[in-house]
């Protein structure tokens, strides 16, 4: 019995310090000595990107997020097609949507020029979408770095693992639940679409069929998005109030029956959710402290470390 006692105990510790190994391979200062320009590199590619236009800062995000949740946060979705496999590009939530990509070869090539083999893709990414919110005014949280870049792509699990503009509340819960994230992680990443624009297609059936919307607001974006799939692409912001600032007002827009997407408005609908929607709308520290952790969660969904993967040379492919 003391040995059996004694054994479960190593075991316990060798668990205890492969938990913390894990945890220790991704570093905030990952790049000190091998390529201490990388984020000041990163940063002001962005702030090009921007400037020339805003919408980007959304859509670098978007890429992050859209990496992250098909098996983490490993540069799959910036791969195109090869012969050995499909990639995330062509993927129902991503095809005609999906941005940004010419922004990350940008950094990429200026990282290989000065730090050959040294910056993963899947880095730049994470860099790329803090920098992105805290240029609209949002929060800054410290991106912890060290992630390598996957080989290969998955087209069905990008078409399976995002979730959908056209989820109830209870799956948007489970869809982020699987990832690891609870309803106010869920909640608070959502605040992500206080920037950006979605495409008619998107919102088309919540603004001619739906109720729970402001009817001035409905009638608006009808306006821009009518019932003929000729407006399929006309774009309108997802937060209405205050479309090219970081802040809380998508929450207040919520609120007031105006989120732009169906899965936007379930948030705040009469269910478990609508507590948080109305703290975050009432508090833009509370939501900036909440979406920076969250981020910073996602952040973590399954690197690649140590000798998995590869750091690409190109973004677009393979090694």
């Amino acid at each position: 019995m003391a040995f059996i006692s004694h054994y479960n105990r190593f075991c316990f510790f060798v668990l205890l310090m492969l938990l913390r190994i894990a945890s220790a391979q991704l570093s905030s200062d990952y790049y000190a000595t091998t390529c201490p320009r990388a984020l000041s590199v990163v940063r002001s590619s962005v702030i090009n990107a921007v400037v020339k236009e805003h919408r980007m800062g959304a859509s670098l995000l978007r890429l992050h997020f859209h990496d992250c949740f098909v098996n983490g946060c490993d540069a799959s979705v910036l791969l195109d097609d090869t012969s050995n496999f499909t990639g995330e590009k062509t993927a129902l939530p991503n095809v005609r949507s999906l941005r940004g990509f010419e922004v990350i070869d940008t950094i990429k090539s200026q990282l290989e020029s000065i730090c050959p083999g040294v910056v993963s893709c899947a880095d730049i990414l994470a860099v790329a979408a803090r920098d992105s919110v805290l240029l609209f005014g949002g929060p800054s949280w410290t991106v912890q770095l060290g992630r390598r870049d996957s080989t290969t792509a998955s087209l069905s699990d990008a078409n399976t693992e995002l979730p959908s503009p056209s989820l109830d509340l209870k799956d948007l819960i489970s869809s982020f639940s699987t990832k690891g994230f609870s309803a106010k992680e869920m909640v608070a990443l959502s605040g992500s679409h206080t920037m950006g624009q979605a495409r008619c297609q998107m919102f088309r059936d919540r603004i001619y069929n739906e109720t729970n919307i402001n009817s001035e607001f409905a009638t608006f974006l009808k306006s821009n998005c009518t019932q003929s799939s000729g407006t399929d692409d006309n774009l309108s912001p997802l937060d209405i109030t205050s479309p090219v600032f970081f802040d809380n007002a998508y929450f207040k827009n919520l609120v007031d029956s105006k989120g732009l997407l169906h899965s936007d408005q379930q948030l705040f609908s009469g269910g478990s959710t609508d507590s948080l929607v109305t703290t975050y709308s009432n508090s833009s520290g509370t939501f900036y402290t909440d979406f920076a952790n969250a981020m910073l969660k996602m952040g973590n969904l399954n690197p690649l470390t140590a000798t998995s993967g590869q750091i690409r040379t190109n973004c677009r492919k393979t090694n």
